[in-house]
């Protein structure tokens, strides 16, 4: 999910499947219920500088509404807690949220990193500011999986999609050690937590028309 910043997005997209080593549960899907959860913070990440695109994605409009809006609309009905991370604080400033600086700046992790250390629950769900589909239905399913695990994960054909994820507090120290290490690749660190898998088959009866992580990042897309 969301643009490719050198170096720290250049590991997002593309990862073969072969090379990571993960088992997957394949549990009967629950009927999700839409609800605001005080146990879960929405993290929603600010900090992407669109250069291929050209302009700033979080207000191109996709069906009549700026793409942030979209994501926030979403968070708004399954987080009761909602943080800003990333800079040019001033963008968001009239929506009245949180923003918080990155405490590593210029990378993705370092965004999550942010979200994660700032929100006051034990477990954060992230998103970048730019995703035109953002799902409800598969954010609810997702966070249900947390219990018993440090990271809930989708993977798709393309690899994983660490920024559309839950993440617990267990987190911090690994994304701390990497980051003061300067490696950048936001999955780096899933060897050392507790991770879920979710493949895209999982996700199908909350997505059916596979929309979620679609992303867009120049004028033709």
């Amino acid at each position: 999910m969301g643009p490719c910043l050198n170096p720290a997005y250049l590991c997002l997209h593309g990862v073969p499947r072969e090379a990571v080593a993960y088992t997957t549960i394949r549990p009967v899907i629950p009927i999700m219920t839409t609800h605001c959860s005080n146990s879960m913070t929405g993290v929603i990440l600010v900090g992407g500088k669109s250069r291929r695109m050209g302009t700033d994605k979080a207000f191109l409009e996709v069906g009549g509404k700026a793409m942030f809006e979209r994501v926030l609309e979403v968070f708004r009905e399954n987080f009761c807690h909602i943080i800003l991370s990333g800079d040019r604080q001033e963008r968001f400033a009239s929506y009245g949220l949180p923003i918080y600086e990155d405490i590593y700046p210029g990378s993705a992790l370092g965004g999550l990193y942010t979200g994660l250390f700032r929100a006051q629950t034990e477990y954060v769900f992230v998103c970048p500011c730019d995703v035109p589909f953002p799902s409800g239905k598969v954010i609810s399913y997702l966070c249900s999986l947390i219990s018993g695990y440090d990271a809930v994960v989708p993977v798709t054909a393309n690899g994983f999609e660490p920024l559309f994820a839950v993440y617990s507090k267990n987190c911090l120290q690994p994304m701390k050690d990497q980051l003061e290490s300067s490696n950048f690749c936001v999955y780096d660190f899933y060897p050392r937590v507790n991770v879920r898998y979710v493949e895209q088959q999982e996700l199908e009866p909350v997505d059916p028309a596979a929309k979620t992580f679609l992303n867009l990042n120049t004028p033709e897309e």
